[in-house]
C-alpha cells in the first residue's frame, strides 16, 4: 500500500538523519544559531535520493583527491579571467598603436585604465596631448588632421576599453547561464565541461600568440578580436563553472566549498602576480605573456583533472544513478520496491528541468546571494580602489604605488579566501535560519564606512570621517571575510535542499543569483560614485 511504502520510506529517512550524513563531511560542524537545528536538518535532508544502493558502502575521499580536484577546478574557473583583466598595462600598450619596446611605464595620457574613477580625461583633452607630441613632426595640415583623428580614435578606445570589457563579459554570461539551464537534461555534463574548457584554452592560446605580434597596423581589428575573445571566454567560463558547481551538488558540501574556495584562490593568485609585476616594472608584453602562459597551462591541467575525477572511487559513488523526483504540485517520494528504477542525474521525462520548484525552494538563499553580491560589487572595486592613503604626500611607494594593490585587491581576495575556507569546518547559520538573511542585511552598513574613508576625488561629500589608513584595511578585511563566508554558505546550501537529480540545475540557478547581484551592484556603483 502507498501508506505503508511512505511509512517505510520515512523510517529509512529518519535512519539517515540520525547518521548526520546530510553533507557527508567528516570535518564539518553543522549547527544553527538557536533551536532550529531540526528544521535546518530537514531542509538539507529532503534529498531522498542520497540513500546508497543496498550493499554499496560510502567510500572515503582518499588523500583528499576529489577535494583537491574541485579546488583546482575552482581556480581554473576564475584564474584565466583574472589574468585577462590583470594585464591592464598590456592592453593600454596594445591600444596605443605602439610597436616599440613596452616598458612598465604607461604612455602619456593613458593612465585611464590604471585609475578608472579618478576623473577620466576626455577624448578631446587626450587628443590635444597626443597632438602636441606628434604634430611638430609633420609637414602639412592634411597630415595633421589624419594624425589628430587617429590619435583621438585610439585614445577613446583606451578610454572605453573597460566599459566594453564589462559589457562583453556580463551579457554573454547571463545568456550562457540560461542556455546552460536549458541544456542540463539535453547535453551530458562531461560534454559541456570539456567543451567549455577546450574553448577557453583555445581563446587563451590565441591571445598568447598575439602578445608578441605587432598589432600597430591593425589596432582597431585587435580591439575587436579582444572583445570577441572576452565575450566567448566569459560565456564558456560561466558554462564550465555553473556545470561543475551543479555537479558538486550530488557530492558532500565540502566539495562545493572546495570549488568556491578555489575561485577565491584564483583571485588571490592574480592579485599577487599583479603586485610582483608592479614591483618588477618589467616589459608589459613579457608580463602579459607570463600571465597568459600560466592560464594556458592551468586550463590544460583542469582538463586532465576533470578526466581523472571519474576514476576515483569516491567520485564514482556520488556520480552514480539516482531515483527520479516527480513534480506534480507536491513532491512524490519513490516507491519502496526491490529494484527501483535508476536514472542518470539530471535526466527526466522533460528535457528542461522544472524551474518553479527550484525557485520556490531557493528563494531565501537567492535573496541572500543577490544582496550579498550587490553590496560587495557596490563597494569593490568602484569605491575601494579610489581610497587613497592619508600619507600619500610622503612619497613612499607603500602609500602611493602599492597602497591600492595591497589594501584593496590583495587584502580583499585573501580575506574572501579565508571566509570561504572557514565554511569547510563550520556551517552556521543553517539554510532556514533567519540569522543568515539578518547577517546579509547587516553588511549594508559597510557602504557608509567606505564612503567616509579617504575616497578621492570628492565633490558632494567633503567630510572624511576615518582619519587613518588602518580603517580601509579593517573595512576591506571585513568586506572580504563576510562576503566569502556568507556567500559560500548560501551557495553550498542551494543544491542540498532540492532532490539530487535537480542539483545541477539548481547550481545553474544559484550561479544566476550570483551574476544578478554582481550586475545590479556594478550598475548602482556608478551612481554612488557620482553622489560622493
Amino acid at each position: 500500500m502507498p501508506g505503508t511504502h511512505t511509512s517505510k520510506y520515512c523510517d529509512y529517512l529518519m535512519a539517515i538523519i540520525s547518521e548526520d550524513d546530510f553533507h557527508h563531511s567528516s570535518n564539518s560542524t553543522y549547527r544553527t544559531a538557536g533551536s532550529s537545528l531540526q528544521a535546518d536538518q530537514e531542509a538539507l535532508l529532503e534529498k531522498q535520493l542520497d540513500r546508497p544502493p543496498p550493499g554499496l558502502q560510502r567510500p572515503k575521499d582518499r588523500f583528499h583527491g576529489a577535494y583537491i580536484i574541485f579546488f583546482s577546478l575552482g581556480i581554473g574557473s576564475l584564474l584565466p579571467w583574472n589574468f585577462f583583466i590583470t594585464a591592464r598595462e598590456y592592453w593600454i600598450f596594445k591600444l596605443s598603436n605602439c610597436s616599440g619596446p613596452a616598458t612598465g611605464e604607461e604612455p602619456k595620457g593613458s593612465d585611464i585604465l590604471a585609475e578608472p574613477a579618478h576623473g577620466l580625461a576626455s577624448c578631446s583633452t587626450l587628443e590635444a596631448q597626443v597632438s602636441s607630441l606628434v604634430l611638430p613632426l609633420d609637414s602639412g595640415p592634411g597630415f595633421q588632421a589624419v594624425i589628430t583623428s587617429t590619435a583621438s580614435s585610439l585614445l577613446c578606445l583606451q578610454n572605453y576599453f573597460e566599459s566594453y570589457l564589462a559589457v562583453a563579459s556580463t551579457v554573454p554570461s547571463v545568456l550562457c547561464l540560461v542556455v546552460n539551464f536549458l541544456l542540463v537534461n539535453r547535453v551530458p555534463i562531461h560534454v559541456r565541461v570539456l567543451a567549455s574548457l577546450t574553448v577557453m584554452l583555445a581563446i587563451f592560446v590565441v591571445m598568447t600568440v598575439l602578445v608578441k605580434v605587432d598589432t600597430s597596423s591593425w589596432t582597431h581589428s585587435f580591439f575587436a578580436v579582444t572583445i570577441i575573445c572576452m565575450a566567448i571566454l566569459s560565456g564558456t567560463s560561466i558554462i564550465f563553472s555553473s556545470s561543475v558547481f551543479g555537479m558538486t551538488g550530488s557530492f558532500p558540501m565540502r566539495n562545493s566549498q572546495a570549488l568556491i574556495s578555489g575561485g577565491a584562490m584564483g583571485g588571490t593568485v592574480s592579485a599577487v602576480a599583479s603586485l610582483l609585476d608592479l614591483a618588477a616594472s618589467s616589459d608589459v608584453t613579457d608580463s602579459a605573456l607570463a600571465f597568459f602562459l600560466t592560464a594556458d597551462v592551468f586550463l590544460a591541467l583542469c582538463v586532465g583533472l576533470y578526466l581523472l575525477l571519474p576514476r576515483l572511487e569516491y567520485a564514482r559513488y556520488y556520480m552514480r544513478p539516482v531515483w527520479p523526483a516527480v513534480f506534480s504540485g507536491d513532491e512524490q517520494m519513490p516507491q519502496d520496491s526491490a529494484n527501483p528504477p535508476l536514472v542518470v542525474p539530471g535526466s527526466s521525462d522533460s528535457p528542461t528541468p522544472p524551474l518553479r520548484p527550484i525557485l520556490k525552494k531557493t528563494a531565501g538563499l537567492g535573496f541572500c546571494i543577490i544582496y550579498l553580491l550587490f553590496i560587495t560589487s557596490l563597494i569593490f572595486p568602484a569605491i575601494s580602489t579610489n581610497i587613497e592613503s592619508l600619507n600619500k604626500g610622503s612619497g613612499s611607494p607603500w602609500t602611493t604605488k602599492f597602497f591600492v594593490p595591497l589594501t584593496t585587491f590583495l587584502l580583499y581576495n585573501f580575506a574572501d579566501l579565508c571566509g570561504r575556507q572557514i565554511t569547510a569546518w563550520i556551517q552556521v547559520p543553517g539554510p532556514k535560519s533567519k540569522v543568515l538573511p539578518g547577517l546579509v542585511l547587516l553588511r549594508t552598513g559597510l557602504v557608509p564606512l567606505f564612503i567616509f574613508c579617504n575616497y578621492q576625488p570628492r565633490v558632494h561629500l567633503q567630510t572624511v570621517v576615518f582619519q587613518s589608513d588602518v580603517y580601509p584595511v579593517l573595512f576591506t578585511s571585513l568586506l572580504g571575510l563576510s562576503n566569502g563566508y556568507l556567500s559560500t554558505l548560501a551557495l553550498i546550501y542551494g543544491p542540498k535542499i532540492v532532490p539530487r537529480e535537480l542539483a545541477e540545475a539548481t547550481g545553474v540557478v544559484m550561479t544566476f543569483y550570483l551574476c544578478l547581484g554582481l550586475v545590479l551592484g556594478s550598475a548602482c556603483s556608478t551612481l554612488l560614485v557620482h553622489l560622493i
